[in-house]
């Protein structure tokens, strides 16, 4: 009989399942100054993290940018080693990190506020050094992370990733964002093919009618 592993994977899924809720009930009108902030953003929305959190960055500035906000990812460490002339005084910058003191974070600071650009920190920690030196917080706290050892980045990355894309996609439906837009930044795949023919048959069907 093949070893059955099926408790734990449900006891990691329940973990996370269950940090989600708790930041969940935890949402407050904190979070629409964040939107706004997004919304009226005459830049671009620049996510930077290390590590996990990094990983996390990317993928919202991948959902941002394809949902009609642009946006771009920059790693901590290569910031200030000159990726830092990517971001402009009108951008707005999202630092990402749990604890709120990783230094590969917290090193860029100074030099975003030389630039003159707004920042938010995504964190768990409102008293960290990065959530003082911000402009607004954005506190996505867990209680402890889904490995046995309460290490290892997973209630708090998912939690991050989840916020991340809510906030992205009211932003997006804020802005309107259609199909047709959509279908535009993505045009490659299966997703691309069916939005595009989908969106041509509409315009052959308005065509014929006219």
């Amino acid at each position: 009989m093949e070893n059955d592993y099926s408790q734990l994977i449900k006891k990691v899924m329940n973990s996370e399942i269950d940090a989600l809720q708790n930041v969940e009930k935890n949402i407050d009108p904190s979070f629409n100054t964040i939107v706004d902030a997004v919304l009226h953003c005459e830049g671009k929305i620049v996510f930077m993290g290390v590590g996990k959190s990094g990983h996390i960055g990317k993928k919202l500035a991948a959902t941002f940018a394809s949902t009609g906000t642009p946006s771009f990812f920059v790693h901590g460490t290569e910031a200030i080693h000159g990726d830092l002339g990517m971001v402009e005084k009108k951008d707005l910058v999202i630092a990402i990190s749990n604890s709120g003191e990783t230094q590969e974070v917290l090193a860029p600071i100074p030099s975003l506020r030389r630039i003159g650009s707004k920042i938010i920190a995504l964190t768990g920690n409102k008293n960290s050094t990065l959530a003082k030196a911000s402009d607004l917080v954005l506190m996505v706290k867990v209680n402890h992370e889904a490995d046995d050892f309460n290490l290892a980045p997973s209630n708090s990355s998912t939690a991050a990733l989840v916020v991340g894309d809510a906030i992205g996609l009211t932003v997006s439906h804020l802005k309107g964002f259609q199909e047709k837009n959509f279908a535009n930044f993505h045009p490659g795949g299966a997703l691309g093919r069916r939005l595009l023919n989908s969106d041509f048959r509409i315009h052959e069907k308005k065509v014929n009618e006219q």
